[in-house]
């Protein structure tokens, strides 16, 4: 009875949506007005050509990422118009405008305690796992941890077998050659073991997650006694977020955002697309975490049919390696652990005030169910782009079926945004918050799911208008939280143990105070000399 009910549901939006877009149509057959070149971005005469990709066969469903303009609105009283173009450039001049950065500055020198390269003991072997940001997180950790224990670190491996299935090489991601010259003065960095040490005995050590410098120089370092090499079967939150030495700290900033940069013809490219999405003017690169494999794991269905829910419930079970199977979608959702909708997002950016020819680039891999879901947002907002249709199928063909690096061109992109805006909590968020906290601290407009659920579904209820009061309500929450300066957050108050460690902010979503001084301030540093 329910899937009929939805299925219903599902007819009326459809034939909704087709009835929008006629109208749409008509309008743009109909209607031309001239707005002055003051009120609006300027747009190139066309947009890039749309290609049809070879490893993402694009069909109607998908309709989302054609080739169409923005839509021509009704022309308003010539007195009355000019009164709200000067609002309306005002209020764009501050919707665009960064965060006030106070000053800071990256600070990551050594200080005059710290010592060059030391004798290396030993040799570390490093199995990366995770997708590329959680891979990054980990190198730039084992980068410190082989300074903690004297250790030349070997070239790590990037992970392989996981949900991604990518067969890239360390050199394929990132500039192999830039990383260790980059670290010669911190720890010695090799390509391969040398021969005569291939088949001899390592230590393969889980290393204990959120660790400390004492647990490395006493637990780990000890076993350099009985072998010459270690293996770190992982690598991903092995190091504490907090109370390391501050050179320990400034050199995994060093190591994240001087020495481990993407290799030259992922560079290449990300500035290809960054200066296609620039043609446009100023724009948004919009993290949509709508894929099938987020949405299986966190269990989030809001807006999906039955069918799709089951669907992604089946894989969620029969993911071996995703712990946890039984999960409740509305509880979820609730709480704000669900990745915002498509169309959560529209009505998110219309509050804030974006206008509809606001350009955004989805930094996302295939959306969950194309335009059946996609069709909201696209909507309201005509301009969005993503790598398919900013660059031809033999521009991306180097990076087919390579997650790793197809994700690496989304960072990019990204991080040279005018804003960020992320619609889950997850490593790529968090790396690219970080890495603009680093550079400036551009802006980044972190949503409050939590909050934003209450109200669309107040929106969806009839008990509030989709207006001026929602409006109002959105931007206000997000006053502050647009990646102004701020000191890294600590534990939450009460948490004890792993629990404790987890409710810590990320090292590198926030690299302040570690890593970001203020231009006025003296250098003064406190650290420990690492021997």
């Amino acid at each position: 009875m329910q899937k009929k009910r939805w299925r219903k549901v599902v007819i009326v939006r459809k034939v909704l949506t087709f009835a929008i877009a006629a109208i749409a149509l008509l309008a743009l057959l109909y209607v031309h007005v001239q707005f002055p070149a003051s009120e609006i971005t300027k747009l190139p005469d066309k947009l890039p050509t749309q290609h049809e990709s070879s490893y993402q066969k694009l069909s109607r469903e998908r309709s989302w990422t054609q080739e169409l303009g923005p839509p021509h609105l009704p022309k308003a009283p010539l007195a009355a118009h000019k009164l709200d173009v000067a609002s309306r450039n005002w209020s764009l001049d501050k919707l665009w405008k960064p965060p006030p950065n106070r000053d800071y500055v990256p600070c990551v020198a050594p200080s005059p305690l710290y010592t060059s390269s030391p004798e290396s003991r030993g040799y570390l072997l490093v199995h990366a796992n995770g997708g590329l940001n959680q891979m990054r997180a980990g190198i730039c950790d084992m980068v410190a941890v082989a300074r903690i224990i004297n250790a030349t670190l070997v070239i790590p491996e990037l992970d392989k077998r996981s949900l991604w299935q990518d067969s890239s090489n360390f050199s394929d991601v990132f500039d192999e050659d830039h990383f260790i010259n980059s670290l010669e003065n911190e720890i010695k960095v090799v390509k391969k073991l040398p021969k005569e040490l291939a088949s001899a005995t390592k230590a393969v050590k889980h290393f204990r997650s959120w660790s400390g410098v004492d647990y490395y120089e006493e637990e780990i370092a000890r076993l350099w006694d009985e072998y010459q090499i270690i293996r770190a079967a992982k690598s991903d939150s092995r190091l504490a977020n907090n109370n390391l030495p501050p050179d320990i700290q400034k050199l995994r900033c060093r190591a994240c955002y001087e020495a481990l940069r993407f290799a030259p013809k992922i560079e290449a490219m990300g500035k290809m697309l960054v200066d296609r999405m620039r043609s446009y003017g100023p724009y948004i690169a919009l993290h949509l975490r709508f894929e099938k494999d987020m949405l299986a794991f966190s269990g989030c269905t809001h807006d999906l049919s039955p069918e799709e829910a089951d669907e992604l419930k089946a894989i969620r079970e029969n993911t071996t390696w995703w712990k946890v199977k039984d999960i409740d979608p509305v509880e979820q959702r609730t709480k704000g652990y669900c990745p915002l909708t498509p169309r959560e997002v529209g009505l998110f950016l219309s509050a804030l005030g974006f206008p509809i020819n606001t350009p955004i680039y989805i930094a996302a891999g295939d959306i969950y169910g194309g335009d059946s879901h996609m069709s909201d947002l696209f909507l309201r907002y005509p301009l969005l782009m993503n790598k398919e249709k900013l660059a031809s199928i033999e521009e991306l063909e180097p990076f087919v079926n390579h997650a790793s690096q197809l994700a690496a061109l989304d960072y990019i992109v990204s991080v040279e945004s005018d804003i960020f805006i992320p619609t889950y909590s997850g490593n790529m968020a968090r790396a690219v918050e970080g890495h603009r906290r680093f550079l400036g601290h551009r802006k980044t407009i972190n949503p409050d799911r939590r909050t934003l659920v209450r109200l669309f579904d107040k929106v969806d209820q009839g008990t509030m208008k989709d207006g001026k009061n929602l409006s109002n309500r959105i931007i206000e929450i997000h006053r502050r939280r647009q990646g102004s300066p701020r000191k890294r957050k600590g534990p939450i108050s009460g948490t004890k143990g792993t629990d404790r460690f987890r409710s810590e902010e990320v090292f590198y979503v926030n690299p302040l105070p570690d890593c970001l001084c203020r231009k006025e301030s003296s250098y003064t540093n406190n650290s420990h000399s690492i021997r």
